[in-house]
């Protein structure tokens, strides 16, 4: 019997040719500027929206792309290929809008993605707290209804993006004697009164995308800004990670792919004992290594973005969690390897900033931290083959 080849489709392919070619273009020639000089390139923003690569998720009805989950991979795994920084752009503009687009009234949804469609504004996701990290449901920030209006009250830490997006998603409590079942999430925008911001995080990567705690001190805001029913704000937030952890992946397959690319075509050029470096047998048992990781980590992330796609359609996808812990593990653990291999490849030269692969080996290691340490990946892994 004949089935079809397991694999992107046509559309996919020309996808990343497009992605490619910009990000070649426009985004790669600034990266180790944006690395240096830490600051967000709007510029590079600009180029991303002109070419409608920023928030390709976004559903058509409210003027996106309405991209597939596997589309949505490749554009941030290519982004993620030449600049990391520049990759959580159109990757934190999934995470911020998810919660709406699973729990969002179509008011809502209507009112906040239409911007970020049309690249009017970027959209952030504020679940971690100082001392609520891993355990988010330690979470302090509190949401007190009052009238037709809630009151916010608390401090939002490592915020992606915090400062240059103008939408957030945030989790607060509002039933504080119900646990995680007393969380419930809200829109909360940047020109609210009473929102501010901490100052820039000093990072080992991603430099040009500003980390930055996000400050709520009485900020009012209408009770219709509330994402779902009240109580479901956790849910919800669990149910973003199933999705957005697979973008993860995506960021870290790009390092990952940038760097073996690059040491490729160095070990090639470089010579050594009068032949190339890669006529070495040693050299090749590393790459080869380096490359079975990376499309080891690529294939399980692709599944599980044809899962998370299904899912999103409303076809309940039971391996969903399980899987995209396991992507967002795998491709990050792969990313760190590779990258530090990479380095180990072009010598002393990898060790400078003349050559981007130290630049990526440093922005593959948040990969491995955030939306969820791998620690607790596996944690999530095991619970769900315990169940």
């Amino acid at each position: 019997m004949s089935f079809p080849l397991y694999a992107p489709a046509e559309e996919h392919d020309m996808l990343r040719e497009t992605v490619r070619a910009l990000a070649d273009e426009k985004i790669a020639p600034h990266a180790a500027e944006i690395d240096e000089t830490e600051e967000f390139s709007w510029d590079v923003y600009k180029a991303l929206v002109a070419a409608d690569l920023h928030a390709v998720h976004v559903p058509e009805q409210y003027g996106g792309a309405g991209a597939d989950a596997l589309a949505t991979v490749i554009v941030i795994e290519e982004v993620a290929r030449a600049c990391a920084s520049t990759s959580l752009i159109p990757a934190v503009n999934k995470l911020g809008t998810v919660p709406l687009l699973l729990s969002a009234s179509e008011g809502l949804k209507s009112r906040y993605l239409a911007p970020v469609a049309k690249g009017e504004a970027m959209f952030s996701y504020a679940l971690s707290e100082p001392e609520a990290g891993s355990d988010a449901a330690a979470m302090k920030t509190r949401a007190v209804a009052d009238g037709d209006s809630y009151v916010l009250n608390g401090t939002k830490m490592w915020i992606t993006n915090a400062g240059v997006s103008e939408f957030y998603t945030v989790m607060a409590v509002t039933d504080p004697s119900a646990g995680a079942r007393g969380i419930s999430a809200f829109v909360v925008e940047k020109s609210d009164s009473g929102v501010s911001f901490g100052p820039k995080e000093k990072k080992l990567g991603i430099k040009g995308s500003p980390t930055r705690q996000v400050i709520l001190d009485n900020v009012r805001i209408p009770a219709d800004r509330m994402i779902g029913a009240p109580g479901t704000g956790f849910k919800t937030a669990l149910a973003t990670l199933d999705h957005t952890r697979i973008t993860i992946a995506a960021q870290a397959l790009g390092i990952a792919q940038g760097a073996l690319d690059y040491a490729i075509g160095y070990i090639k050029e470089r010579k050594q004992f009068g032949r190339p470096v890669a006529d070495f047998q040693g050299v090749q048992f590393m790459l080869a290594d380096m490359a079975m990781k990376l499309e080891a980590a690529r294939q399980l992330t692709y599944h599980a973005a044809a899962k998370s796609d299904r899912a999103m359609a409303g076809e309940p996808q039971r391996d969903l969690t399980f899987l995209s812990s396991a992507a967002k593990c795998a491709a990050s653990d792969a990313a760190m390897e590779i990258t530090v291999d990479a380095v180990q490849l072009l010598g002393g030269y990898g060790y400078t900033k003349d050559f981007p692969v130290e630049r990526m080996m440093r922005d593959a290691k948040i990969t491995q931290i955030y939306e969820g340490t791998n620690q607790i990946q596996r944690m999530v892994m095991a619970r769900q083959l315990l169940k």
